[in-house]
């Protein structure tokens, strides 16, 4: 019995649906719609039982990178910077600077954002942390403004360097940039295999444009709202420790685009400051460091559930043929590249309506990354459009995960999706604007290109070169 590969897209609907009606964790619902769907294909006979067994293959694999391995040291660094209060302090510093602009807690949550979102893991959990931080202390602003800007404060650490998302995303494009090239259709041409870094240096210039802009929107809508009063003082250690982790961070970000050290590196240097500062000020009991273990290992568990449930559900999607139909259907597409690429991302977006970032980086974009870097020829444009599809899509109400997250937690008034949607449109209008702009000129993701990873050929090699290519390379 033989069915149409396109069968398969009913696993993405069945998880779709068990994300919203159940509320059972997502790597439960992946591995219970990925071994739903393997019954039936043995069942029927369309794929032989003794594959499934490489789900354990593949996952190993998978853990043998060291970005992967590292990821605890991520999550632990989030963890600490809660437990040691440096946000609250980063907060209070930045709004008592900024206050004369008069939208000085606007300028402080996207400070916030920038620089301890990116650790802080899921855009789940950067905006529930911002709504506890900033909630209470944006009374004197309209719910819906306020709401608008915890939600996109929180997305900004998507997409600033080195964020986990980009790191894990750098990884995936790497992976799909490789699979890119034994597709039919893929140009030999002088862009190497792209890798973690040169992602970082793709997103980094649409991620300051991103960041800008919403600060402009964010003063012209709070520049009329009564702050905060001037009572809360700020005191000298919050001063000095808002000034040493900004200076430490901005370092270890400058280092990690020079090359010096990787993203990994930076990341442990900062975990081992954190814990010297911790130590030396006795800020923590002893409770307080069993607490952030256990919920480093707590969220570290989910991410690695959450990574092999992604593995399974891509293996039986696969054995489906349905990752390949989608690939053709891209590739052999009779609409030009750049519609195939815009529906593509459209497509993407819709399901980051009911994804986090980790779920979309683990299970949709492998499936699409490959066939979408052969149509644009850019695996460094791919990545970012990606990047920055995601972000948008956690911004638009009611699905938007950013907008569900910070309507249950942060305290403030229930507003409307009307009310919200007319608060968070120029935002939206900005994001759309930077997202456009990459879409249409792709130079802009390549300003900052060394020499090592510029493209020295774009245009596909004649069959003497590759010929030539392919002798050089066959010698000892």
């Amino acid at each position: 019995m033989t069915l149409h590969p396109s069968t398969g897209l009913l696993m993405l609907l069945t998880l779709a649906l068990l994300v919203v009606t159940t509320g059972i964790p997502i790597w439960l619902s992946l591995i219970a719609t990925a071994s739903i769907f393997s019954l039936i294909g043995c069942f029927l006979g369309l794929f032989d039982p003794g594959v499934l067994s490489a789900a354990s293959s593949r996952t190993l694999g998978l853990l043998e990178h060291d970005l992967l391995q590292a990821l605890p040291l991520y999550v632990f660094v989030g963890c600490l910077m809660q437990r040691l209060q440096i946000a609250d302090a980063l907060y209070v510093t930045l709004e008592r600077m900024t206050r004369r602009t008069g939208a000085g807690d606007a300028i402080a949550s996207f400070g916030i954002g920038a620089l301890v979102a990116t650790n802080n893991g899921s855009v789940a959990s950067s905006t529930a942390m911002l709504a506890r931080l900033i909630g209470p202390r944006l009374g004197p602003f309209h719910a819906a403004n306020a709401t608008s800007l915890i939600c996109t404060a929180s997305t900004v650490g998507v997409v600033v360097p080195p964020s986990m998302v980009l790191i894990l995303l750098g990884d995936t494009m790497l992976r799909a940039h490789r699979e890119a090239s034994n597709l039919p259709g893929y140009g030999l041409t002088g862009q190497r295999i792209i890798n973690t870094h040169d992602v970082f240096q793709s997103a980094l210039l649409p991620a300051t444009a991103i960041t800008l802009l919403w600060l402009l929107v964010a003063w012209w809508q709070g520049r009329n709202q009564k702050v905060r009063p001037s009572s809360e003082p700020v005191a000298r250690l919050q001063w000095f420790v808002s000034a040493i982790f900004t200076v430490t961070v901005v370092v270890l970000l400058m280092g990690v685009f020079a090359g010096r050290f990787f993203a990994v590196e930076a990341s442990a240097t900062l975990a081992v400051m954190l814990i010297a500062a911790a130590l030396a000020s006795r800020a923590l009991s002893w409770a307080d460091w069993e607490e952030t273990l256990h919920e480093t290992m707590n969220l570290s568990g989910s991410l690695f559930a959450l990574l092999v449930g992604a593995t399974t559900f891509s293996l039986v999607f696969r054995l489906w043929g349905t990752g390949q139909w989608i690939a053709d259907a891209i590739l052999s597409s009779s609409l030009s590249g750049t519609l195939t690429v815009a529906l593509v991302l459209l497509l993407v977006a819709l399901c980051a309506c009911v994804l986090d970032a980790f779920e979309m980086i683990f299970v949709i974009i492998p499936i699409v990354a490959p066939a979408m870097i052969v149509r644009m020829g850019d695996a460094q444009q791919t990545a970012v459009l990606l990047l920055l599809v995601l972000q948008l899509s956690f911004l638009v109400p009611p699905m938007g995960y950013a907008v569900m997250v910070a309507r249950a937690r942060s305290g403030l008034a229930k507003v409307s999706n009307a009310i919200l949607i007319r608060s968070l449109f120029p935002y939206l209008v900005a994001q759309a604007a930077i997202t456009l702009a990459v879409f249409t000129t792709p130079w802009t993701v390549h300003l900052l290109d060394n020499e090592a990873t510029r493209r020295v050929d774009q245009s596909v090699l004649s069959n003497e070169e590759v010929d030539r290519q392919m002798r050089a390379m066959s010698e000892p």
